[in-house]
């Protein structure tokens, strides 16, 4: 793993960030995201989801950096692991850091009402994703040691 590969998650994990985060701006759920460190606001929120997104961005390339070979690949390996953080995000450590305790939505009630949570956590492991092979792979387009180099006469 090289830091240009965690650069690259964490570029992405901004882009997929700001694409969920206007999300959440519309839904009003940004005020909630800056309780996380006691500032109810949007401003707040805004800030610490696109803190969170660039350290997911940077996981994401660290387990997943070398598999990813495809634009294609990339987006499904990103909307898997969106799934994964809407387990660990809403359902799990969000209400933990709020003095809920764990487990508090561990149930079928409390996932049910983070069902459009799912869908943006999936829409922004994407968008992750496939920014990340974008940068990763130059363009989607994978330059060969052939091509790359002189050849000598």
């Amino acid at each position: 793993m090289n830091t240009q590969n965690i650069r690259n998650g964490v570029i992405g994990g901004l882009v997929g960030g700001m694409v969920f985060g206007m999300m959440m701006a519309m839904m009003g759920m940004l005020p909630m995201v800056g309780k996380l460190v006691g500032v109810p606001n949007a401003l707040a929120g805004w800030v610490v989801h696109l803190g969170i997104s660039a350290a997911i961005g940077a996981s994401f390339a660290v387990i997943f950096g070398r598999s990813v070979i495809s634009i294609g690949g990339g987006l499904v390996r990103g909307a898997l692991y969106g799934s994964v953080w809407w387990v660990l995000g809403p359902l799990t450590l969000m209400p933990l850091m709020l003095g809920m305790g764990l487990g508090a939505n561990w149930n079928l009630a409390a996932a049910t009402n983070f069902l459009p949570s799912l869908m943006g956590h999936m829409i922004f492991g994407a968008v992750l994703g496939a920014s990340y092979a974008r940068l990763a792979l130059g363009g989607g387009r994978r330059q060969s040691v052939a091509t790359s180099t002189s050849r000598v006469v």
